[in-house]
């Protein structure tokens, strides 16, 4: 088939969650069809990193989005209808790119990788249908039910406001969520009915989503490259996981997005006092690109270890005396757990942070913890007990590799056009 691709950010290097993904998905797809990647790149530099991208797929890039400030954000949503993600990557460029393509190449398909590019598929949508082939098909890969996203945003948000927990900042955080919950539950719905057929990551996401009254969905998870994300790649390329010198807790992902920003702050405030108490020794590592002002500032205080961007997440994680998913907001499954466990990391977790991955189970692939006091004495029993840490990341490869793997994940898409 002719697929056409749409991606609000350049795909390669894949690096972070939404990169990975829409990564993975052009180096499957383009085995067996051939592929189009419109994509925005903020700059001259992320263009000419797309380069190694080109052998795999037709590439055009299309200059943005333009940044919006807090100001015109605030503004936008107070008075537009629109939920902030269908706002982010409106781009006129973009949109011309879109219909000079549609207009010279017959796409059998065109996927829009997450909510933020669904405005492009609105317009497509508009061609005759009663013409037999008149427009290609429509399927917009949902990253996440968002709707939900923000609703956990907010009602955390607000019980931390009523609780006292910097009242100023969570309420307004809460208010923000509370209006993007309201206006995503009716996006979501009108997008879905726009499109042939919405992807999502795991079946929670899907009955969140037919709450809507979506109906065509076909369920395409998260995976990881089990082959590169694998001990025995590290050894094949001559280099070693990092040797720490005192017991590392590690997590890993995108330090601006707001769940993860959430997730180490909690952490930090309410689990690593307790672990403190009886393991000084003990330190945490945050490994990834963009730290919010906020983590900057518990770093300055000592509190935490700040790599910012890396090129290569895998020796943190085979390194990690444990692997941390204090998730409390958030959907979908994510990528970090899948890469930690094809590391074979031992991994400890809220329920929330391994929420959709299919097979899993408490005390086999990782442990479970909900309260910060259940947090701090996992760890620390998990910090004492090495055999079980040997165990968890060898079950948590297992099925990675087995049920996780993108050569098994990549024909489920497929399925998604036939």
């Amino acid at each position: 088939m002719h697929i056409l691709l749409l991606s609000p950010y350049p795909p390669y290097p894949p690096r972070g969650g939404g990169t990975m993904r829409v990564y993975q998905i052009i180096r499957g797809l383009a085995q067996r069809h051939t592929l189009t990647c419109l994509t925005f790149a903020p700059d001259a530099v992320a263009e000419r990193a797309l380069a190694p991208l080109r052998d795999r797929c037709r590439v055009v890039s299309v200059r943005g989005p333009a940044p919006r400030s807090a100001l015109r954000r605030a503004w936008t949503t107070l008075a537009s209808p629109l939920p902030d993600m269908a706002l982010r990557n409106a781009s006129p460029a973009f949109h011309a790119a879109l219909h000079d393509l549609i207009s010279s190449t017959r796409f059998d398909v065109v996927q829009a990788e997450s909510i933020e590019m669904a405005p492009y598929l609105a317009s497509l949508s508009l061609v005759d249908t009663r013409r037999p082939n008149a427009r290609p098909w429509l399927v917009l890969d949902q990253f996440n039910a968002e709707y939900v996203l923000q609703k956990r945003a907010a009602l955390t948000d607000l019980r931390a406001a009523l609780m006292l927990s910097n009242p100023v900042r969570r309420s307004a955080g809460g208010a923000y969520s509370l209006i993007q919950w309201i206006k995503l539950a009716r996006y979501e719905r009108n997008v879905m009915q726009t499109c042939d057929v919405t992807i999502v990551v795991s079946e929670e996401d899907r009955r969140a989503l037919e709450r809507l009254g979506g109906t065509r969905f076909v369920v395409t998870p998260n995976g990881v490259d089990t082959t590169f994300f694998s001990r025995a790649a590290l050894a094949h390329e001559r280099r070693a996981s990092l040797a720490f010198a005192v017991p590392t807790l590690v997590f890993s992902g995108t330090l601006d997005f707001r769940p993860n920003v959430d997730a180490l702050v909690w952490f930090v405030d309410a689990v690593l006092p307790q672990i403190h108490t009886h393991r000084p020794d003990v330190r945490l590592l945050a490994v990834g690109k963009r730290p919010a002002p906020i983590l900057q500032r518990l770093a300055g205080q000592g509190r935490l270890a700040l790599t910012g961007e890396v090129a290569d997440v895998r020796p943190y994680l085979a390194g990690a005396t444990v692997y941390i998913v204090p998730m409390r907001i958030g959907g979908g499954i994510r990528l970090k757990v899948l890469e930690a466990f094809a590391m074979e990391a031992p991994v400890v977790s809220t329920s929330l942070g391994v929420e959709g991955i299919v097979g899993l189970r408490d005390g086999v692939h990782c442990l479970l913890a909900e309260t910060p006091q259940q947090f701090a004495r996992t760890i620390l029993r998990l910090l004492d007990d090495p055999a079980t840490r040997r165990a968890l990341g060898a079950a948590g490869r297992e099925l990675a590799s087995t049920g996780y793997d993108w050569k098994t994940i990549i024909p489920r898409m497929e399925a998604a056009y036939r």
